[in-house]
């Protein structure tokens, strides 16, 4: 059995590149895979491995400036989920592309998972799910909002338009890991909106916490590895990958007729020419011959 450990945690690195190659060569010489962002604001990733291994790599994370204090969440994984270790330079290590968002001045108020349900049960509270359109789609709490966004980077957009939906209400916030509400508590904080909260530790220390008989939680939960979903209890779900668009796909989604493997599925059906087709099935061709082997989904920028 493999240790899976998703992790984040918001410093100031002087210098990143510096950074890259040591815990790049640490992570290969320990045979863990999976992708690590490092950016002057500090270290996101998921990385996957044996517990000896996971090990040596988060005490070494946990060596750098400032990153005594890292938390992780961990999950089991009965085969590695990813194909490499990748080491990143990132300008962000969660991309919003608002350069005054600095989650280490000040954040919105933690909420430990225990205490999730009373806290959007409340009728005086608004809870905004602040994933991807893609994510949200497979699963959230009951009643969540759902912004529609395609990525991290159009949430403070939305939050503009919308804003005067939710004045006079105390506004809850949850995302996978907890990274992405780091950065939407202070956004909304600059925007003056002083009572925030968010999930600690994200959807996944609910899922592990909570038991299923009390939870909320609606569906499955979209993680960036080749696990594709979690349920409650961090137990693999029944959701595949889309390879062409990297999108979540239910098992009834691959009997549609729009699906081709590693071509496409009902959702980027039109979002590719003919061109981007052939070079699709071309790559699965090479992965169902073993000449090319697939890395999964595209891990660790967001959480």
């Amino acid at each position: 059995m493999l240790t899976v450990a998703a992790l984040y945690h918001f410093t100031r690195f002087a210098d990143p590149a510096a950074l890259k190659a040591p815990l790049a060569r640490l992570a290969c010489a320990h045979g863990v895979r999976g992708t690590l962002l490092l950016a002057p604001e500090g270290i996101n990733g998921t990385i996957a491995g044996t517990r000896q291994g996971i090990d040596a790599v988060l005490a070494h994370i946990r060596s750098l400036p400032g990153c005594d204090g890292l938390e992780w969440k961990e999950s089991p994984a009965e085969t590695m989920p990813f194909g490499k270790m990748k080491v990143r330079l990132k300008r962000e290590i969660v991309t919003m592309g608002q350069p005054d968002v600095d989650p280490t001045a000040s954040v919105g108020h933690y909420v430990e998972p225990g205490d999730w349900n009373a806290l959007i049960s409340a009728p005086d509270v608004a809870v905004i799910d602040t994933r991807n359109d893609y994510e949200v789609a497979i699963g959230s709490f009951a009643g969540a909002v759902d912004p529609g966004t395609r990525s991290f980077r159009d949430f403070p957009g939305w939050w503009q338009a919308n804003a005067h939906r939710f004045a006079g209400k105390r506004v809850a916030m949850f995302c996978t890991g907890g990274i992405r509400c780091e950065k939407s508590t202070n956004w909304l904080l600059s925007q003056g909106v002083s009572d925030v909260f968010h999930l600690k530790g994200g959807i996944l220390k609910y899922l592990e916490d909570v038991p299923e008989s009390d939870s909320l939680w609606q569906g499955e939960c979209f993680v960036f590895d080749g696990r594709v979903s979690l349920t409650h209890g961090l137990q693999p779900g029944r959701h595949g990958l889309c390879h062409a668009c990297r999108r979540p796909l239910a098992p009834e989604d691959r009997d549609r007729p729009e699906y081709e493997e590693g071509v496409s599925c009902h959702r980027c059906l039109g979002e590719y020419d003919e061109a981007d087709r052939n070079r699709f099935r071309e790559r699965q061709r090479q992965i169902a011959a073993g000449e090319l082997k697939f890395e999964g989904n595209s891990p660790s920028s967001e959480g």
